[in-house]
């Protein structure tokens, strides 16, 4: 695996084309969610032809999946798709737990009224979708924390933020969010509503810690519960 880790950022985005970060995207996407299993061969030649794009805009994208540990070259062997593992999703998830109170914290000292009253409106969504359409609980779920982070001065921190994003979103893709779970996102996102409120520093951090956790740990534990279902497929 690379030294620069599943979260390294490029410093200047726009030394790679549109048409190579869309497809750096897609294959991104595909090794994240499972569609491309691990360990599987990256013929650039096969991925070109699916991608419907010529060969470099697909080298350049291995390139930069190689400089995030997501994809893994060995001499004469070529380009293969690194297992995500337990190791893997939970150093993931570690950053988020570092990384998220860090741009909350401004976001509570300086909302105001209409700002809570936003954060009211996208969890009205979530709830009213309540998990029966996985897209959309998706795209609200992330539009709830992108509208606390989004004003940061820091904008390295908010794009590794988003790019965390990004994996975690991909990766969950794979598994489906237990019952237990779905209770628990509502109660923990109107306890950060409420705390944010009132404008209580510690207790939005402490709530917004406690959601990260669990809902790294919530990953974890289905993921090793779909491998094991899946060596025991194998040895039938």
């Amino acid at each position: 695996m690379s030294d620069y880790g599943p979260l390294a950022l490029a410093a200047d985005d726009t030394k790679t084309s549109t048409s190579s970060s869309s497809i750096y995207e897609r294959i991104r996407h595909d090794i994240l969610s499972g569609a491309l299993e691990a360990n599987a061969r990256l013929k650039i030649s096969d991925l070109a032809k699916a991608h419907k794009t010529s060969t470099n805009p697909v080298r350049e994208a291995l390139q930069q999946l190689r400089g995030e540990g997501l994809v893994l070259f060995a001499p004469n062997q070529g380009a293969r798709v690194r297992p995500i593992d337990m190791e893997f999703v939970r150093d993931v998830a570690e950053v988020g737990y570092q990384l998220e109170p860090y741009l909350l914290r401004l976001y509570v000292q300086t909302a105001s009224a209409e700002d809570v009253a936003e954060l009211d409106r996208i969890q009205d969504e979530i709830e009213e979708v309540n998990f029966t359409d996985r897209d959309r609980h998706t795209l609200l779920d992330r539009a709830f924390h992108e509208t606390m982070y989004e004003r940061h001065y820091n904008r390295v921190a908010f794009g590794v933020w988003k790019q965390h994003r990004e994996i975690m979103g991909s990766i969950s893709t794979r598994i489906p969010i237990a019952l237990g779970r779905q209770d628990a996102i509502l109660h923990e996102h109107r306890a950060l509503i409420d705390a944010i409120r009132r404008q209580d520093v510690d207790d939005a951090i402490r709530v917004l810690g406690q959601h990260i956790q669990c809902a790294g740990q919530h990953l974890v534990d289905q993921l090793r519960i779909e491998q094991t279902r899946a060596s025991r497929r194998k040895g039938a």
